[in-house]
């Protein structure tokens, strides 16, 4: 498996149709990533595709483009000759997640659009008769999550017949969130492998990720983009040894520092992100939470209040370190270590982007102390420790923390929103009183456990429909 270093590569010196051209100088893009120009010339030659690149390495243009190319140059099928129909998309597009589906339309509308192809997406959590309608009245490329897609395929609101591409994002996650029943009874009902050109990315090629590729694609070249190359070059990392109850002065104390800085603060569980953002709404510091029980119309609102720069801060789960493309964010403070070294390399690849620079922050508590030495093996790469000088710890009123109803849990977003803020913080949790119960679990109050549950809700064949249960 080859690792690729490409570099001042220029997507003109493909043989890209001028539309797509077009579409790349309205993006404002001129040079290949290192995924890019490794994996361009392999799909333009008609070959498919097994990469191994995490989040923000441009992979999402890369198959797009591959993509976009194919349906360009099949003219018999771009005038809707052979098995091609209203009701049948050329090219399907498969993401684990909704934001990720969003964001891949987004950009696919971009690059799109001097195409003049029809595009769809469909995920769930809302918008089902839209979606629905949108893809009835006839799309060429359709995105979406696999158990919304899987739902409507059922209904016979489209076929599958004339795919010409299939592509996999994030196939690891795929497997994560228990969606590889709805991978493979989409992939046994597209064309099949030497019909079809097939492309599949994941930030590890591991070996169920590489069984998967072989047995549902044509004799896929692998190509790997090492985390290594994704993480240090442009992206400062600095870690603090921080005791348990010093870790929210110094989150304070580091924010009120920043000047014009659009920050992602991240923890482990949903339950300590409540928590920390009740501490930063008590202490001035306007965030909002973004975490698998926000729902899907508060978490779009909330994501683009953040882009634009409404919101300075976002307090989030790892349901917002994949798949997103947030420009301009200038620091990442991981609050807690993720247990999953992968994770590490996700969250901090929210900055950075596009050649800017970025600064990631690092708490090594005592919580989580444990989890740096993994981290650092696989990013190959010692974190530079800093000291914490006396004046960075925020004085912190213990009863300066924000409460919010229960019933009102999954609207964290702005000031004014909770009670009057009584409750200091309980040393002996600060990592979490119930961090070990597992997602998607009630919080550790006892107080709705005699409640029933609401069950879940979803369609296709596998996990939750779209998203993460974080």
């Amino acid at each position: 498996m080859p690792e690729t270093h490409l570099t001042d590569i220029r997507f003109d010196s493909f043989e890209l149709d001028q539309r797509i051209l077009a579409g790349l100088a309205d993006a404002g893009f001129t040079h290949c990533t290192p995924i890019q120009a490794a994996t361009l010339p392999i799909g333009l030659a008609g070959r498919d595709i097994a990469g191994q690149a995490q989040t923000g390495t441009g992979k999402t243009a890369a198959y797009l483009l591959v993509a976009f190319q194919r349906l360009l140059a099949d003219r018999v099928a771009a005038a809707n000759g052979g098995q091609h129909t209203r009701s049948s998309p050329r090219v399907v597009v498969l993401a684990p997640t909704r934001e990720l589906a969003i964001q891949i339309h987004k950009d696919a509308v971009v690059l799109a659009g001097h195409t003049g192809f029809r595009l769809g997406v469909v995920y769930g959590g809302t918008g089902y008769q839209q979606q629905r309608d949108q893809i009835a009245a006839g799309v060429d490329i359709l995105i979406g999550t696999p158990g919304r897609l899987i739902d409507y395929y059922k209904q016979r609101v489209f076929d599958l017949k004339a795919v010409e591409v299939v592509v996999l994002d994030e196939a690891d996650r795929m497997f994560d969130l228990g969606f590889i029943k709805d991978i493979r009874f989409v992939l046994r009902r597209v064309p099949p492998p030497e019909r079809r050109l097939g492309m599949l990315f994941s930030a590890t090629l591991s070996f169920r990720v590489t069984e998967l590729a072989y047995e549902h694609m044509n004799d896929p070249e692998m190509v790997a983009i090492m985390p290594e190359q994704v993480t240090a070059d442009r992206v400062r990392q600095t870690c603090y040894m921080v005791a348990n109850d010093e870790k929210i002065p110094l989150l304070i104390g580091l924010l009120r520092s920043l000047d014009d800085a659009r920050v992602m603060v991240f923890m482990n569980t949903k339950r300590e992100t409540e928590r920390v953002w009740g501490y930063l709404e008590g202490n001035g510091l306007s965030s909002a939470v973004l975490s698998g029980d926000v729902p899907q119309k508060k978490r779009i609102k909330l994501l683009k209040q953040f882009q634009d720069g409404e919101l300075p801060i976002m307090v989030a789960t790892d349901v917002a370190a994949r798949g997103l493309h947030i420009p301009g964010v200038t620091h990442i403070i991981n609050y807690d270590l993720p247990e999953d070294a992968e994770d590490y390399v996700h969250r901090i690849g929210r900055t950075a982007r596009a050649g800017a620079t970025g600064d990631a922050i690092s708490f090594v508590c005592e919580s989580h102390a444990f989890c740096l030495p993994e981290i650092e093996r696989f990013i190959g790469a010692k974190i530079p420790v800093a000291m914490i000088e006396p004046d960075m710890l925020a004085e912190v009123d213990p009863k300066s923390r924000v409460r919010t109803p229960r019933r009102s849990r999954d609207d964290l977003g702005g000031r004014g929103r909770g009670g009057g803020g009584r409750g200091g913080p309980r040393h002996k949790s600060d990592s979490g009183k119930r961090a070990d119960q597992p997602p998607g679990s009630e919080g550790g109050d006892g107080k709705r456990r005699h409640r029933r549950r609401r069950p879940r809700t979803g369609s296709g064949t596998g996990g939750p429909d779209g998203g993460a249960a974080v």
